[in-house]
């Protein structure tokens, strides 16, 4: 029988190939205002994080007014362009596997719910997932509120539940929320980055997590 029930994954970097055009996006608000442009490795290691971690990662010393400023930046570039981010090849015949398998699926992700609405929209991914959380409805990653939210609406046991992800942030909220992990390193983070927290599985392709999930999920 499986050891998981519920596979909770995440989205920008895992799901979707976006991580490069969200990097881009972060360097082109800053330039826009006039900000140090932080190297493209900064850029994408605030992915997943929360609004006020990631500006405050990014553009250190901003006042409220400046940090909302380059917010507000950042999602005009982004919203112009989120056309352009393709889900990772094999994705959808992942997930028509785990569900032929009755396996339940959600995702975790730092975007915000308007925009998490757009991406399942947009990809045709939504039926998919039974339940979904985004960090504008609680605390953002890596506070485990966002995986205790989805095991209590899916009323599945933190040892039954799985967290997929491609950043150092997925797998803290993981562990903060008792729960096991698989890293993908074809997203945000790099492996060597990755293999600084701790996951059943370090992915290095789509087809190498279908097949880990396929012998443990």
């Amino acid at each position: 029988m499986s050891r998981y029930e519920l596979v909770i994954f995440d989205w920008d970097g895992t799901l979707m190939d976006s991580t490069g055009l969200i990097a881009s996006c972060i360097q082109l608000s800053c330039r826009e205002m006039g900000l140090a442009v932080p190297p493209e490795r900064e850029a994408r290691w605030v992915i997943g994080l929360g609004f006020i971690q990631s500006v405050e990662h990014v553009a250190p010393g901003l006042d409220r007014e400046r940090q909302v400023a380059l917010a507000e930046s950042y999602r005009r570039h982004f919203v112009a362009r989120e056309h352009e981010a393709p889900l990772f090849p094999g994705i959808p015949a992942l997930l028509d596997e785990l569900r032929a398998r009755e396996r339940r699926l959600a995702v975790a992700t730092g975007k915000a719910r308007r925009g998490l609405d757009r991406a399942l929209a947009s990809s045709g991914l939504g039926p998919y997932f039974e339940a979904t959380r985004c960090a504008d409805e609680g605390f953002p990653k890596p506070h485990p509120d966002m995986v205790l939210h989805l095991l209590e609406e899916t009323g599945v046991a933190p040892e039954a539940a799985l967290v997929v992800g491609d950043t150092t942030h997925d797998l803290e909220l993981a562990a903060n929320a008792g729960v096991d992990a698989v890293a993908v390193c074809y997203g945000a983070h790099d492996e060597p980055l990755l293999r600084q927290r701790e996951a059943r599985h370090y992915a290095r392709s789509v087809e190498e997590l279908r097949q880990w999930l396929a012998a443990n999920a």
